[in-house]
């Protein structure tokens, strides 16, 4: 049994010095979530926080990151793989607490690292109102509660993205995989940002209250606002928060201070609070306008990545929360005898709304929302209204009020028989301004805000009811919605996919744009996973994407890529790497190599892994594998420029070798720390191919300018904390060089007498591979002459290692670096590598080769000089 009173002691302790907290609850029996406490003024029972056991250790997990300092509980389920932390709890953990939410189960949203704040800072933990005020303010948390009056509420808190996995199920949004429980609440303790507000004195014609936290993030701190009138309103119960649940905030939840914003999207209420800036319009902060936001549902990814507009259209951004719900209990893969068992079964689960506003009723349906019923709701906010008292150092005033800004729970006894009757279990809430659930899904690009009907299915084997919720978060499988899917059900037809009458069940594309096909007319061969195995070869390829069966043998030849890349993906399911890499102009390509769809029972087998092969259980001698996927934490990363990194990854283990043949490349993949996208690209190490245990990857980080955004893989990549996971797969590429002039393309075998290799940018990475195989080798007598062009001195990479390649081997290698902007005294050349620089170097005989890697402008350039000079097809490769 605990004692509630022990939770408040380390607060009292440290603040003790600075105020004497008013005195806490009694305890908490074990287990039991709402006890009373006694008062004076009322007799009332309120629901008091649950049980609680502050985490001690660090995670194993977390121990790489720089999230060490955050002890964790090992319950949650986290989102976005080891780092960022975002987590919610399985939702029967969560459900079955009741009301109140301990803070270790609490959900977590973190977009980086969690600032370390010492206990011995936090009194003295300083912020600022400024702006356009009378009078800017500059508190520290010790004056905060010394000099306001201390409020304790309890308010729900949900993030934006709360049921996120049931619209990626359907296509694929640019947010990660939230299930249902991305939503907590607590009785948080603090001060009205409205009292603040009074004494900074905004000006006339302030209108909005812009945010701004202490965690630095890839694009700055994070921040948002509100509008300034709701912020002066008490009944929207805005707030600055430094206790959640008696004691103080842990660091996942805003130590030492958060802004808590009842009735809204979790977004809103900015953690590790350091401004209120007070300003004329709303937040100009890249996650202000880059997140939090509900576009309209025919704007595609790439429409809304090219177009500015639709994320600074203030319409589109999310404030209130809109009214859900959700079934905890009949839960996932729950079984339930019907014979010999109750008579009734309870259904139980939540609901909220936004804004203030009331629910007013639940309704279940178990025939496909014909018919519905009404559930009971329990409202044990109201319960708290009674009380006029001292809670947690706060007064707990809550009479006047008629705001609502805490989820209710929901029940309702049903017949055993008609579960059993029944193929499904439907809920929808409606709130006092008559917003009601939808029965369909509205997918926009960042995939927040869902709210459709919330679905359980019924399956009934023998006596037996097995009921399955619609997902699982994250990427844990389960769930009726992927089944269906899988299956081939079209999950927007209105019935969950299910066939309606005569109708087929329709393959759902993977977030394929419509307007691109990639199919061809009238082929309707349905194909067995038997025949794909048989083309599991190099001679006649077959690999798969969305469902669709693709012969690669007709394009190996041709394919950018290599031939490689297709037999890498024969006999498999390719479709994120494909998806995620080639251009519209590849997608319309596919037809031509289009030759039937897989039917039902290879789609099951595909899905499920049966047609991959299983991963050796000891670390191999090399670590690439071209047909999966491969995981290297982030063991350093060094800093050669402001824009140019060296990320180094450790293998598996220290006697391990990559595996990448030279002139070869490889996939990595990894998730945007913004929206947990997958992004996939090719690169070149500059580790050599014998080095062991480790492996060193060259990246140009491409910032965010105010004319052009930056390059997602590359901002993702130094975002990246120390110990994180990354996916490897290799090697791809049609060029590989053997040595002393032999290489193969496409794996055809020819001997060449000398290179040109003309790159520039981070293109030098293939070329500085094969310049340093031919170096390393005093009896290769190929001659290599490299055209390096940038712009500026400090945009050439690798230049030190390349003039000592050259130091000694003058007789058969030069490098010449080019640039456009050359700085007085620069002894190379000047301007763009062009037809004159090209004529004058490269010498072009029968058994040259030019190899180039570059940006596109340059290659397309660099194609038709070579072209005008008498150079072959046959002669020139693109990396």
């Amino acid at each position: 049994m605990e004692d509630i009173s022990s939770r408040d002691k380390h607060s009292q302790q440290l603040l003790a010095k600075y105020k004497a907290l008013p005195p806490t609850p009694p305890r908490t029996e074990d287990n039991v979530s709402e006890r009373s406490i006694s008062s004076e003024e009322s007799e009332a029972n309120i629901p008091l926080p649950p049980r609680s056991s502050v985490p001690t250790e660090v995670l194993d997990i977390d121990r790489k990151t720089p999230d060490a300092h955050v002890p964790r509980d090992p319950r949650l389920i986290r989102l976005t793989g080891t780092h960022p932390f975002n987590v919610e709890a399985p939702l029967q953990a969560l459900f079955n607490e009741g009301f109140l939410t301990s803070p270790e189960l609490f959900y977590v949203r973190n977009h980086g690292a969690v600032p370390k704040v010492c206990e011995e800072d936090i009194p003295n933990w300083e912020f600022t109102v400024e702006g356009l005020v009378k009078e800017p303010l500059r508190l520290t948390l010790r004056q905060l509660i010394d000099d306001y009056e201390q409020i304790t509420c309890p308010i729900t808190l949900v993030c934006a993205g709360n049921r996120r996995k049931e619209q990626n199920v359907v296509r694929k949004s640019k947010g990660f995989s939230w299930g249902a429980a991305g939503v907590s609440t607590a009785l948080f303790t603090g001060v009205a940002i409205a009292e603040l507000l009074k004494k900074a004195k905004p000006q006339r014609k302030a209108r909005y209250i812009c945010m701004e936290g202490a965690d630095k993030l890839p694009n700055g701190f994070y921040g948002t606002s509100v509008k300034l009138n709701w912020a002066m309103d008490p009944n929207r119960g805005m707030m600055l928060a430094y206790k959640m649940n008696g004691e103080l905030l842990r660091p996942d939840h805003g130590k030492p201070l958060r802004a808590v914003i009842p009735g809204q999207i979790g977004g809103r209420s900015v953690k590790w609070l350091k401004k209120l800036i007070i300003t004329e319009g709303p937040s100009g902060n890249w996650y202000h306008i880059y997140d939090n936001r509900v576009l309209p549902t025919m704007v595609s990814p790439e429409e809304a990545a090219k177009t500015t507009e639709w994320w600074t259209d203030e319409r589109y951004a999310i404030f209130d929360l809109s009214v859900n719900s959700a079934i905890a209990y009949p839960a996932h893969d729950e079984r339930l005898c019907i014979v010999n068992g109750p008579k009734y079964y309870r259904a139980k689960g939540y609901a909220y709304a936004g804004g203030g506003r009331r629910i007013t009723r639940v309704e279940l349906s178990m025939d496909k929302g014909n018919s519905w019923r009404l559930a009971d709701i329990e409202y044990p906010e109201d319960r708290y209204r009674a009380v006029d008292s001292e809670l947690f150092g706060g007064r707990l005033d809550m009479s006047w009020r008629e705001s609502c800004f805490c989820w209710v729970f929901w029940s309702l006894d049903i017949l055993v028989s008609e579960l059993a009757d029944s193929k499904d279990l439907l809920v929808r809430a409606m709130d006092e301004s008559m917003n009601i659930q939808p029965r369909d899904i509205y997918w926009s690009v960042l995939g927040m805000m869902h709210n459709a009907w919330f679905r359980v299915a019924i399956n009934k084997v023998g006596d037996v009811l097995n009921f399955e919720h619609p997902t699982q978060p994250a990427l844990m499988a389960g769930g009726w919605m992927e089944r269906v899917k899988k299956a081939g059900g079209n999950l927007t037809n209105g019935y969950w996919g299910e066939q309606i009458g005569n109708e087929k069940g329709e393959e759902l594309e993977k977030g394929v744009a419509k307007e691109v096909a990639m199919t061809k007319p009238g082929v309707q061969r349905a194909i067995t996973v038997d025949e794909l195995r048989k083309h599991d070869n190099d001679q006649d390829p077959w690999f798969v994407v969305n469902g669709e069966v693709y012969e690669g043998k007709t394009f190996m030849k041709e394919h950018p890529g290599g031939a490689q890349s297709i037999l890498s993906a024969a006999g498999m399911d390719t479709s994120d790497e494909f998806m995620a890499i080639h251009s519209e102009t590849a997608k319309g390509m596919m037809p031509g190599y289009h030759i039937g769809t897989l039917d039902m029972a290879a789609k099951e087998a595909l899905g499920q892994g049966d047609a991959v092969g299983a991963q050796p259980a000891e670390p191999g001698a090399t670590f690439l594998n071209p047909r999966a996927w491969a995981t290297a934490p982030l063991h350093s990363k060094k800093v050669i420029s402001w824009d140019t990194r060296i990320f180094t990854f450790q293998l598996q283990s220290e006697t391990q070798t990559l595996g990448l043949p030279v002139g070869k490349h490889l996939m990595i993949r990894l998730r945007d720390p913004t929206t947990g996208e997958a992004i996939i690209r090719a690169y070149t190490p500059i580790s050599d191919q014998s080095k062991a245990g480790f492996i060193d990857v060259l990246v140009k980080v491409y910032f965010d300018t105010r004319e052009v955004k930056g390059g997602k893989m590359t901002k993702a990549m130094d975002a990246l904390p120390l110990g994180h996971g990354v996916d490897f797969k290799g090697p791809i590429g049609k060029f590989e060089y053997h040595g002393r002039g032999l290489c193969s393309i496409n794996g055809q075998k020819r001997t060449v007498s000398r290179f040109a290799m003309i790159c520039g940018g981070s293109g030098i990475t293939p070329i500085f591979q094969v310049l340093r195989a031919v170096m390393q080798d005093k009896n290769d007598g190929t001659e290599c002459t490299v055209l390096n062009g940038n712009r500026l001195v400090e945009d050439i990479l690798c230049k030190e290692d390349l003039d000592e390649m050259i130091r000694g081997n003058e007789h058969r290698a030069r490098v010449l670096y080019t640039l456009t902007k050359a700085p007085d005294g620069w002894t190379g050349l000047r301007g763009r590598i062009g037809a004159e620089l090209v004529e004058a170097h490269c010498t072009r005989d029968e058994r040259s080769l030019v190899l180039i890697c570059g940006p596109e402008p340059l290659e397309k350039s660099i194609h038709l000089v070579l072209k005008d000079q008498g150079w072959g097809d046959d002669q020139i490769l693109f990396f």
